[in-house]
């Protein structure tokens, strides 16, 4: 079957006709490979920090005055063995658990008593997005709060209180098997906390806390070097503009020792997420028949984390065309129905839509900023679209589409390539555990239907409906994909938000030909880009000059092959002059530019300065490789270094600047370590690129 360009990057609607019964072929070749492309992609939907100033040291709020919620608690069914707060609080940690918990969405559970905890960092940006104070993590209070060994809402004296901490119960598919019930084994949630100047609501959760019901055969603990890995590259994917869980705060556990490749420190990292729930919350409850459940965990995902149905997209006449998926209509009440007859879209399909337009997006920025999650269980897919609980994560370092970090994936399931095809797995994973809902059309509130669910009668009728509506998700799954692949790639190729020029093409005469430039030159993803991002166009004008600038792309260390072949460098350039002549024409308002004239066109100094500070803008100079992390790591764990992790922080937290030791950031001086950061910064050295690592943490 021939694709064109566009279409051969994502045609995942033929991928997955049949969506119900069709399984993920395992297999190291990916869907992307069967229809011929050296594959990446794009970035970005919104920025999950909040965009008002960045605030001094005093602005914000106590952790006493932060205001704290139990919605999540409050409107779903606790564990049915111990169904109060006080039940669980005078259990002991063997009655509590490991076991199977049926009938619920949590469990009441109190983090363990953490004895001399060292608070490690703070994450500046995530305080300002929680409303904060900077100085709270100077007290005490702050201190023990972070670890578990204070609570809030609850009085052990009374056995009393408005809220109390809670572990999440939820399944999931693993590499691509049911792997049943999983839930939060080290993760308990604290309270919600509402940012006051801004209105946005975390459910603040704090990972390696202790056992839990759901901790099957672990031990509730969480190791210093998963969790310096996790704090960091939490806040480096929000600071790329990239959805993605949140790290507040990070402690040692000097007492704790934590077996696992061998014996290793404890940690605690404060997580935080507008909503844990997860695909493999819904996987659970489908793979129980617990259909009530079900209907009442979508309408509290709609009304409570999304805010409402009406916020929901309403259907598209065709999901496949881009212009339309980009924006759907809302404001759709929640009785209304929308479609033809027998292929009507209810609320609950509004809803799967929305989940499936969200991970779309985030998938793509993924590609665009070559991130891997290592892991894309059902249980760490986000209803969000979260970039969710890092393990064998990485970022691309030479560019090779069949990389994963994950050194126990040897069927490359998880590879960069196969992160849009393995979401969308996923995505219909959780269509079938909605499809009942979806299905129902217009009889999804008959009391009938309720009480009993798809009869004899009614079932065929409920399947075909339900089958349309994943397969057009599909289509509206790769259209919100491609669209967020084609508008990142371009802003990072240098081209304005209102250019000009078709995005296929500049898709089908730059995107994709250089993707297969980086592949076989074995060029450095992310240094691309930033060289690309300080290149002026004089300095590209004649063919001699772009022979001489693409020698710049390979690093001084690489093989001398890769230095002196002229092939390569001729290959590079004449990409270069094509990139050249379509820049000019974008950044002057034409259409085109001839290749006659090619070399007599240039930008005025100011309009291309503005061209190359717009590209640093979206092409990170500073990205947490894992060598580096390995490097934070080893300096913190066993040389007793402390200020290296702030610093480490600070550049995830700002990655597109020029530079950073001896400048001021929101008013105050930045000493930093300049020999440090133009060593993080420069090439990775060869026998430290595309690392693995394993799950364990």
């Amino acid at each position: 079957m021939h694709f064109r360009p566009v279409a051969r990057c994502l045609a995942l609607a033929q991928q997955f006709r049949g969506p119900w019964s069709r399984s993920f072929a395992s297999s190291s070749s990916s869907f992307f490979d069967s229809v011929g492309i050296r594959y990446t992609a794009m970035a970005g939907l919104n920025q999950s920090t909040d965009a008002s100033p960045r605030p001094g040291h005093g602005d914000g709020v106590t952790l006493a005055d932060l205001p704290k919620s139990w919605h999540f608690t409050a409107s779903l069914p606790p564990d049915p063995l111990f169904p109060t707060p006080a039940d669980s609080h005078k259990a002991t940690r063997e009655e509590l658990g490991p076991r199977q918990v049926r009938g619920a969405l949590f469990t009441w559970v109190r983090p363990e008593t953490q004895q001399d905890p060292e608070l490690l960092a703070i994450s500046p940006a995530a305080m300002h997005d929680l409303g904060l104070a900077l100085s709270e993590a100077d007290t005490d209070d702050f201190r023990q709060t972070v670890v578990g060994n204070k609570l809030y809402g609850w009085d052990p004296d009374t056995l009393s209180g408005p809220g109390y901490p809670w572990a999440q119960c939820y399944g999931g598919f693993q590499f691509g098997d049911w792997a049943g019930q999983l839930g939060d084994g080290r993760a308990i949630s604290l309270f919600e906390a509402t940012n006051p100047r801004t209105g946005r609501r975390y459910e603040v959760q704090l990972k390696g806390a202790g056992m839990t019901p759901y901790s099957r055969f672990a031990d509730g603990k969480a190791v210093l070097r998963s969790s310096i890995r996790e704090f960091v590259v939490s806040e480096a994917l929000n600071a790329l503009g990239i959805p993605s869980t949140r790290a507040l705060a990070i402690s040692l556990l000097p007492h704790s020792r934590v077996r696992r490749e061998r014996m290793e420190p404890g940690a605690i990292v404060v997580r935080l997420a507008e909503s844990w729930l997860r695909l493999g919350t819904f996987d659970l409850l489908r793979a129980r028949r617990e259909r009530a459940l079900t209907r009442r965990l979508a309408t509290y995902l709609a009304q409570d984390v999304f805010g409402g149905w009406h916020t929901l997209p309403g259907r598209i006449d065709d999901p496949s065309d881009q212009a339309q998926t980009l924006t759907p209509p809302r404001n759709i009440t929640s009785e209304t129905l929308q479609g033809p007859q027998g292929t009507e879209e209810n609320r609950f399909a509004r809803l799967y839509r929305e989940v499936v337009r969200r991970n779309a997006a985030t998938v793509a920025k993924w590609q665009a900023y070559g991130f891997m999650n290592g892991v894309l269980n059902t249980d760490n897919t986000s209803v969000l679209g979260l970039s969710l609980d890092f393990g064998p994560f990485a970022f691309m370092d030479t560019f090779d589409p069949a990389y994963t970090p994950n050194h126990d994936d040897a069927l490359l399931r998880y590879s960069y390539r196969n992160q849009p095809t393995i979401i969308w797995w996923n995505l219909v994973r959780f269509g079938e555990a909605l499809a009942e809902l979806f299905g129902a059309g217009p009889d999804v509130d008959s009391p009938d239907f309720v009480e009993t669910g798809p009869t004899e009668t009614t079932a065929p009728s409920i399947i075909a409906r339900a089958e349309d509506i994943i397969n057009r998700a599909g289509d509206e799954y790769k259209s919100v994909f491609l669209s967020e692949y084609k508008r990142l790639f371009a802003l990072r190729l240098g081209f304005r938000p209102e250019s000009p020029l078709p995005t296929t093409d500049i898709f089908d005469i730059l995107i994709s030909p250089l993707l297969d430039i980086l592949t076989d030159l074995e060029l450095d993803f992310h240094r691309f880009f930033r060289r690309l991002s300080t290149l002026p166009l004089t300095d590209l004008a004649t063919d001699e000059s772009r022979r001489y600038t693409a020698s710049r792309f390979f690093d001084s260390d690489d093989s001398s092959a890769f230095n002196k072949d002229d092939t390569r460098r001729e290959r590079l350039a004449d990409w270069l002059s094509l990139w050249r002549e379509r820049i000019v024409a974008d950044w002057t308002g034409t259409t085109g530019v001839s290749d006659s004239n090619s070399d007599n066109k240039d930008l005025l100094p100011e309009l291309d300065a503005e061209r190359m500070a717009a590209m640093k803008r979206v092409n990170p100079n500073f990205i947490p490789r894992g060598w580096i992390l390995d490097e934070v790591i080893r300096r913190v764990e066993h040389e007793g270094e402390r200020d290296v992790l702030k610093r480490v922080l600070h550049l995830a937290l700002h990655p597109f600047e020029d530079s950073w030791a001896g400048r001021e950031f929101d008013g105050v001086l930045y000493e930093g370590d300049r020999d440090e950061e133009v060593r993080w910064t420069g090439s990775v050295p060869r026998a430290k690129r595309a690392m693995q690592c394993s799950c364990s943490s």
